[in-house]
């Protein structure tokens, strides 16, 4: 897989101008102008950018799960360093729009460098995407220009601080409308929330705890066709709880009725639910239900 160390060979590959300054690029599009058309397709490629682009799409479907979007309000797609970025001609981009990219080292020393990797939707697949308002896509905008006056000016002592304040701006404000995003896609929360929770009990049925251990969320991710960074924050907003503590509440749930059979002992049981070691399986127990399982058991004898 082809690795892009710097910004200018990251561009070079896809075709677009080199950056003004070498850790940034901008390209942004206005009135009857059009960005800059990158190749159409591509095997997988890293690099060491983050990439913020806002584009629209005016040919093709993308599917979340069974559902297909609208994406004609257009879409913002993050892009973090070494995400694995893989595109054919399929889909056709309309050229306005615009494309922030930035070298990691960019962003060295800062505020925001510890910051941005509290945003999860670095992390989401581009049919994730958040899709703005027309009233969001000016308070963007607006943003965006504020950068692009920093980018085309001559740089001094105080460019590169007011470019990472504007950065800093722009995610806040692409977290609150993700917020907004989520929740009015209700719907489609339930539904993923439901496949999630069939996918569970198809594999703890299928017998393939004791052979694989603890489901993989990641593979789960990728059975339901999201990343498993989307599939952890839509069941963090929808039930309050992650991938992870939904894994644990089937395994408990699990883990009480195989109990109730006398003839194993905890070991057992604890090897039965994947766990290499008994002694994980007991404190598990005993965080989420407040007794250890030997306890469990000998008070389901006493009722």
């Amino acid at each position: 897989m082809q690795h892009f160390k710097t910004l200018s060979s990251y561009l070079d590959y896809l075709g677009l101008p080199r950056p003004e300054h070498p850790l940034l690029s901008m390209f942004n599009s206005k009135d009857d102008s059009y960005l800059p058309c990158p190749r159409e397709s591509s095997p997988p490629i890293t690099n060491d950018c983050y990439s913020i682009s806002f584009k629209k799409y005016v040919e093709g479907d993308l599917n979340y799960g069974r559902t297909k979007y609208d994406f004609t309000n257009g879409a913002l797609i993050f892009i973090a360093p070494r995400q694995v970025l893989q595109w054919d001609n399929s889909i056709v981009f309309e050229q306005k729009g615009f494309s922030i990219n930035f070298h990691e080292d960019f962003l060295k020393g800062t505020e925001l460098a510890l910051q941005i990797k509290k945003y999860g939707f670095f992390s989401y697949l581009v049919n994730e995407a958040l899709h703005l308002s027309p009233k969001e896509e000016k308070q963007i905008e607006s943003i965006v220009e504020n950068i692009e006056i920093e980018y085309h000016n001559n740089q001094d002592v105080f460019s590169k601080e007011i470019i990472i304040s504007q950065l800093d701006t722009l995610l806040k404000y692409a977290n609150r409308f993700y917020e907004r995003q989520f929740l009015n896609r209700k719907g489609i929360s339930n539904d993923l929330l439901e496949q999630f929770n069939q996918h569970l009990c198809n594999y703890f049925q299928s017998g393939q705890l004791q052979e694989k251990g603890t489901p993989n969320i990641e593979k789960m991710a990728n059975k339901m066709s999201v990343s498993k960074r989307y599939l952890s924050d839509t069941l963090k907003k929808e039930t309050g709880k992650t991938t992870t503590e939904h894994i644990h509440l089937h395994l408990i749930n699990e883990a009480k009725n195989i109990l109730l059979q006398p003839n194993k002992s905890i070991s057992e049981v604890a090897y039965e639910l994947g766990f290499e070691y008994p002694q994980y399986f007991s404190r598990l127990f005993k965080k989420k239900e407040g007794i250890s399982p030997t306890e469990y058991r000998e008070l389901y004898k006493m009722n």
